[in-house]
């Protein structure tokens, strides 16, 4: 069920409409109906308006449905009113998609996010919810958010949401760590961002071999996940996968994914990967753009990915780039089609976090060699009398630790 309040809203309310089907169909959900009305203003009790309220209750009884999604945050009481006027469980948008974040969450952090999210959802919306504090029921949307009860109060919730902080807090120095350790051998790192099912997954695979699971619904991947790529430059990069965003994100989303975002805050390159296929392909663009300002990262540089360049209709094609538009690529991850050419943006892009010196290194200390290899880039070794002298292109991070070595 949708709303849109102004006739030139129309088209991005029913793309929206659609995206909510696709987000119903990732819960598993059977969508029968989908619904669009035009309002002046939202409607303080029920949101859609009484006489709609009661059109929903009578489709309620006709087709014996148990569930009905509301493609905007309700209020806890418009909520309650549309419950108990049609009979029906009710969800909003951010509930939804709460509840298929709960279903994919597969590591610690991933769930401790997602509970956190749940109950900064559900704190200002306890009265009158009845069975959602509770995991007794089936479905969805009763997917709460474990070790709680029918009979939790607002206090027991903020010492749950106190006790997950400081549970995601030890997360994230565990992540520093391992950042930390990943930058003791510095490697850049590429960071996948995109609207969901923009085809992330998919070049994933392409760069890496990785087999990661690839899906055509909605927020397949949840956990972020890392891989050690060799480019054909013999520059080694850190690609890491992230969870995809979509427009009207929840705000307790991007606030309780912070530490998974973290990954995308200390990468040195992004690649924005943009489903060309989809029709509001520039608007799901504007959401991805919007929510990296959000998290801090706009300023990293960026590479625009265009994606799924096969399923365009021959008319529908797009122009390459020109030659400013070097940070636009055209590919197709599935087919492989434009890789090569990203490939090659890549080692592009990164050249510039590399920095070319001259070394000496005592023949005692040849080992440092093996190290540097592993780390940038030799381009030429030379024997002499008191050691090898090498000319390298290594991060600037590793510089640090080879002072000792540099010439001039």
């Amino acid at each position: 069920m949708g709303c849109y309040f102004n006739r030139r809203e129309r088209i991005v309310a029913e793309e929206s409409l659609e995206e909510l089907h696709a987000l119903a169909d990732a819960a598993g959900a059977d969508v029968v109906h989908q619904i669009l009305q035009e309002r002046i203003a939202p409607d303080p009790a029920f949101f859609v308006g009484r006489g709609k309220a009661e059109e929903l209750k009578l489709l309620v009884e006709a087709d014996s449905l148990d569930l009905l999604v509301f493609d905007v945050e309700l209020s806890s009481g418009q909520q309650r009113n549309l419950e108990n006027k049609t009979g029906c469980k009710i969800l909003d948008r951010t509930q939804l998609i709460l509840d298929i974040f709960a279903r994919r969450a597969r590591t610690r952090e991933g769930k401790l996010e997602v509970e956190l999210a749940q109950l900064n959802y559900l704190l200002p919306r306890l009265a009158g919810k009845g069975t959602m504090l509770s995991r007794l029921g089936g479905g969805i949307g009763t997917r709460g958010p474990g070790e709680t009860k029918l009979e939790m109060d607002r206090r027991r919730i903020r010492n749950r949401i106190a006790l997950l902080r400081r549970d995601l807090q030890r997360v994230q120095m565990h992540r520093k760590l391992q950042r930390a350790r990943r930058q003791g051998v510095p490697l850049p790192v590429v960071a996948l961002v995109g609207y969901t099912n923009a085809g992330k997954s998919t070049l994933f695979n392409a760069l890496t071999n990785a087999g990661t699971v690839e899906s055509s619904r909605l927020f397949a991947t949840l956990d972020p996940l890392l891989r050690r790529v060799s480019l054909p430059n013999r520059l080694e990069m850190v690609l890491s996968d992230t969870v995809g965003f979509v427009r009207k994100l929840p705000h307790e989303i991007v606030a309780a994914f912070r530490a998974t975002l973290e990954e995308v805050r200390e990468a040195n390159l992004l690649l924005h990967v943009i489903d060309v296929s989809n029709p509001m392909c520039r608007e799901q663009a504007e959401a991805v753009r919007d929510v990296l300002a959000e998290i801090g990262v706009s300023k990293i540089p960026c590479l625009e990915v265009y994606n799924k360049i096969d399923l365009l209709a021959d008319e529908n094609r797009l122009e390459s780039p020109t030659a400013s538009q070097k940070n636009r690529i055209m590919v197709s991850a599935r087919e492989g089609s434009g890789i090569d050419m990203l490939i090659e943006r890549i080692m592009e892009a990164l050249d510039s976090f590399l920095v070319q010196v001259e070394l000496k290194i005592p023949y005692q200390k040849a080992g440092v060699i093996s190290r540097l290899h592993s780390q940038g880039r030799i381009n030429s070794q030379i024997y002499e009398s008191d050691g090898i002298k090498l000319d390298v292109e290594l991060p600037r991070s590793a510089i640090r630790s080879l002072r000792q070595f540099l010439i001039g």
